[in-house]
């Protein structure tokens, strides 16, 4: 993920992952069977494992609201707590399958009986825009973290209450919900 993270997807080579693991390149052919899909594997890792710890943080969260705010907040202070895993979500979190869906998993069916119950107050044919919208504003907080910007609490719940009154909620509601004590994330 470090290596990833600060020399890009294509440059990353068997004996730079050698260096960095302190191995010699025979070690990672054994470990590694395919090394050219190693990236792939590691955003699908990633991006899986954060899916299930948001996921496990908010089970108990009934409101749509509630459960959106607490996901954004969680991924922005995770870029603070884990600066090398932020580095590598925001990178690659717009040019990577596995990593656009990790911001949107299950997000677009949660916004749908959202809508439907009158929680949200957008057209059911604004979905797909909307949680395009929601995964930029939560990359574009974590960078905000990440370069010192914003403290990881103001970005998260600004993020948060934006995207809130995107979907309707009033903004005094929003900002309520946005800064509401956050669960802790799951385990890995």
């Amino acid at each position: 993920m470090r290596l990833f993270a600060r020399l890009g997807v294509c440059r990353v080579n068997v004996s730079d992952l050698a260096e960095e693991a302190g191995v010699a390149r025979g070690t990672i052919y054994n470990a590694i069977p395919n090394p050219d899909r190693l990236f792939e594997e590691v955003a699908g890792d990633l991006a899986g494992e954060m899916q299930e710890r948001v996921r496990a943080s908010i089970d108990g969260l009934a409101d749509p609201a509630c459960r959106l705010a607490c996901g954004i907040r969680l991924f922005i202070r995770r870029a603070h707590e884990e600066p090398q895993w932020g580095r590598f979500i925001v990178h690659f979190g717009f040019s990577n399958k596995s990593l656009r869906g990790l911001l949107t998993a299950s997000l677009a069916d949660e916004m749908a009986k959202a809508i439907e119950t009158g929680r949200y107050a957008i057209a059911p044919d604004q979905v797909t825009a909307m949680v395009a919208a929601i995964g930029g504003a939560t990359l574009s907080g974590m960078m905000l973290v990440q370069e010192g910007y914003k403290s990881w609490r103001d970005a998260g719940s600004e993020v948060a209450e934006l995207m809130l009154v995107a979907l309707g909620i009033e903004r005094t509601e929003a900002a309520e919900i946005a800064r509401c004590e956050l669960p802790q994330l799951g385990p890995a």
